[in-house]
């Protein structure tokens, strides 16, 4: 029997866009070859990681992508397998709908309202719509030692800097603290991994969106398989109000990202250059799967509203680029990088 291929996974986070990351975790858990050693993620990356880690302890691959399917029923997917192709084709384009939710009536009004209204102003009113999800999760099996080690990132207000929970750390207030926009939700409070005190915490993306710095740990693969859900590229220029703040929203979450990706690739060119010794450091092989041309069509409205439709069709279009990666990579993957940092940054 050959070798499993061993990967780590970063799961970004990016609200009910994560859908797409459900679709890449159910097309990977197919391949009986691809063993997930870690799991480094952050708001719905973290939720995402949480439901695929209970449930290849509770039944495997096959207990997984059922708990993926349970967790995105929850959120309000639906899902779209029964449905032949020609059903599919008159689904409504996802670019049309993320057009008709941004500049619909209720969704204008809300989006007002946060940008006036603290979430602090809701007094006894307040609360939060993912606790009811995640205070579901199996925190036994979530927070266990045994399968992939995970870990989930949020950002300490006060000094604006990354913590990442690992282990019995990961709690209920832990994921809802990575996935906490300050815009929509008060902050959550709880004790601070690396001092001790009651803090409060903000969305992780802010800081690590995921963190790859834990993936980095010596007995870990030197794959990590990045599961990008904000646009690194737009053609065009934002115009439009809403426009506009989507792609604040979108280099906002992505430079934290970007930076341990530069960091990587400076580390690579010592490497190559033999200013640092063979062995020395670790040298972390990166693989992207994303689909930027789908991700251009949607906005933030379809980030924080989670329309079945969309949701389904990222689902599938998650596995169609999971499917991809694998047809055109698999072969690479524990040999050499599938991503050109060096074109990303030159």
């Amino acid at each position: 029997m050959s070798q499993p291929l061993r990967i780590n996974l970063a799961l970004q986070g990016g609200g009910a866009h994560g859908a797409f990351t459900w679709g890449v975790l159910d097309r990977l858990l197919e391949e009986d070859e691809i063993e997930i050693a870690a799991i480094s993620g952050t708001s719905a990356g973290a939720m995402n990681g949480a439901a695929l880690k209970s449930g290849l302890l509770a039944g495997g691959r096959a207990g997984a992508r059922e708990n993926l399917d349970w967790l995105w029923e929850q959120i309000g997917a639906i899902k779209t397998e029964g449905l032949t192709d020609w059903m599919q084709a008159w689904l409504p384009d996802p670019g049309h709908v993320s057009r008709s939710v941004e500049y619909s009536p209720a969704y204008v009004w809300t989006d007002m309202v946060g940008r006036m209204m603290s979430p602090y102003g809701w007094g006894p009113l307040y609360r939060n719509p993912l606790t009811p999800v995640v205070e579901k999760f199996d925190f036994g099996r979530v927070c266990a030692h045994e399968g992939p080690e995970f870990f989930v990132c949020a950002t300490q207000v006060r000094d604006g800097k990354i913590r990442v929970f690992s282990g019995d750390r990961i709690t209920t207030d832990a994921i809802l603290a990575s996935a906490c926009l300050p815009t929509l939700f008060q902050a959550v409070e709880m004790e601070d991994p690396e001092t001790g005190n009651m803090e409060a915490f903000w969305d992780g993306g802010y800081t690590g969106n995921p963190a790859l710095f834990p993936l980095f740990a010596p007995d870990l693969p030197q794959d990590i398989v990045v599961v990008n859900i904000n646009p690194l590229h737009r053609e065009a220029l934002p115009r439009t109000p809403p426009e506009i703040q989507n792609r604040i929203n979108e280099i906002s979450f992505n430079s934290s990202l970007l930076r341990e990706l530069r960091a990587i690739d400076f580390v690579q060119r010592l490497q190559d250059q033999g200013t640092i010794a063979e062995g020395a450091m670790k040298r972390p092989l990166v693989h992207l799967i994303a689909d930027d041309g789908l991700m251009n069509e949607l906005s933030v409205a379809t980030k924080l509203v989670a329309v079945p439709s969309v949701i389904g069709q990222l689902k599938q279009a998650g596995r169609r680029a999971a499917g991809d990666f694998l047809r055109d990579h698999k072969a690479r993957i524990g040999r050499e990088q599938t991503t050109d940092l060096r074109a990303m940054f030159g």
